[in-house]
């Protein structure tokens, strides 16, 4: 017999997606799911084949983790049958929704991505900002807007908020939400269905393209021609853009016509959160998932693991299992040892010039051999002169050997660098609180 709080449980997932998602692609891709049986450890699921298992764990599996119990790695415990075997290398056919909603055919976006659920910090305060002057005014005020930063830290959250920002308050609009993978998926498609006359009109006819990873278009030369043909014609046509990258353009391997048309609008970096946001984040989280959490238990995670929101959502999510399974008190050795993959240690070895470069070069997204090297590009020559900053403030020994540790550079490079950020921190409240992080990561705050 069905436990009846887990069976509950996956109606009321039912519930939440039929609310959410269009009809039909209820009707083909989630209504066909049967219930077999669920425990505490596990839930059973039948499907009719295996396009709409992959479909189920591609599109809501982060929603699962709220209705079905979870893995010991936070994911959603499942297991499939498979009703009968697989007739055909196609999934099943869509039917095309009613006339009305056929600007938002391709749309699917995350219902968990909205601006409202964005929490907001000095590291992500302007980027936030860039985001909803582009959903308020589409193709107005900043096109394209191109989002950057390391993983895990909101930009597909960004995305797909401007997403449903543009569905709910611009409804006569064409929107399209696509990976870069999924893009170059549509073109291969296409030149195999022999259908990329048609494929070209798609793209081309839309009012605003959200484009995520677009990292993922390097070393295709092919593909990020006809991207890049596809964005001139809709820039010209005064249509909207929002790319997504963990690098800044101009250190993408694309090409100089792709990196220029990137860089025609607002250039925005995503930077990892601090302290006090990491909170905000955990609190807020928590609060959504009726996690009861002391405030000393939500400062002890943001201490511990800080690289980025996905790592601190999965650990919620695994606390969440924990309070639910063991019906326990959180303290924070409870959650030490619950959250022992997950937890940082902070090095307690003698601070190095080394360890150094290695924690800026993470903040500050820019590799450790840029530190060492001799670019000029801003968002790099910014690090290294906050690594040097560091090293002075930090190492004891002389100021001609911490200098040679940056590829061989000279003293007076190094005070040079140290006078320049000491100055900066006193006006740009950004930038300190990022050398703050650093130093907390380093034990020298």
């Amino acid at each position: 017999m069905l436990d009846c709080e887990l069976k509950n449980g996956w109606l009321q997932f039912l519930e939440f997606v039929k609310a959410k998602c269009a009809r039909a692609e209820f009707d083909n891709w989630i209504d066909p799911i049967q219930l077999v049986s669920c425990t505490e450890q596990e839930v059973v699921l039948e499907v009719p084949n295996i396009f709409v298992q992959e479909y189920l764990l591609d599109n809501y599996s982060g929603i699962l983790r709220e209705f079905v119990p979870l893995r010991s790695n936070g994911e959603p415990a499942l297991a499939f049958q498979i009703t009968a075997p697989v007739k055909s290398s196609a999934p099943p056919k869509v039917e095309k929704p009613a006339p009305e909603s056929e600007n938002h055919t391709d749309l699917r976006l995350n219902p968990l991505y909205r601006f409202e659920h964005f929490i907001e910090g000095p590291s992500n305060q302007f980027v936030k900002s860039a985001a909803f002057g582009v959903a308020a005014k589409p193709g107005k005020t900043y096109n394209p807007l191109f989002i950057h930063g390391g993983v895990g830290l909101g930009k597909t959250h960004l995305l797909h908020g401007i997403g449903h920002y543009v569905r709910e308050n611009h409804k006569k609009l064409k929107i399209h939400a696509i990976t870069t993978e999924a893009f170059i998926n549509d073109i291969i498609d296409a030149l195999r269905n022999k259908s990329l006359d048609r494929m070209k009109r798609f793209y081309r006819s839309l009012d605003l393209l959200l484009v995520d990873d677009i990292q993922f278009l390097q070393n295709r030369q092919n593909f990020e021609e006809e991207f890049c043909n596809t964005f001139e014609t809709l820039i010209h046509q005064n249509k909207q853009i929002v790319i997504t990258s963990d690098k800044p353009p101009s250190q993408l391997k694309l090409s100089e016509r792709v990196v220029a048309r990137m860089e025609w609008g607002l250039v925005a970096h995503m930077g990892v959160p601090d302290l006090e946001t990491r909170v905000a984040i955990i609190k807020h989280k928590a609060e959504n998932k009726n996690l009861c959490l002391t405030s000393q238990v939500a400062f002890f995670i943001a201490e511990h693991i800080y690289n980025n929101v996905r790592q601190l959502e999965g650990a919620i999510n695994r606390l969440c299992a924990y309070v639910r399974f063991q019906n326990a008190d959180l303290t924070i050795d409870t959650v030490e040892r619950v959250l022992n993959e997950l937890v940082q240690s902070l090095p307690q070895k003698k601070i190095t010039v080394e360890s150094i470069i290695q924690s800026v070069a993470q903040a500050f997204e820019v590799r450790v051999s840029d530190l060492r090297g001799e670019s000029r590009q801003k968002e790099i020559a910014v690090a290294r002169q906050v690594a040097m900053y560091l090293a002075k403030e930090t190492i004891e020994d002389s100021l001609a050997k911490i200098a040679s540790s940056f590829g061989g550079k000279t003293h007076s490079t190094l005070l040079h660098a140290w006078k320049k950020i000491t100055e900066r921190m006193q006006s740009d409240e950004m930038l300190k609180k990022q050398i703050q992080m650093v130093q907390r990561n380093l034990e020298i705050a």
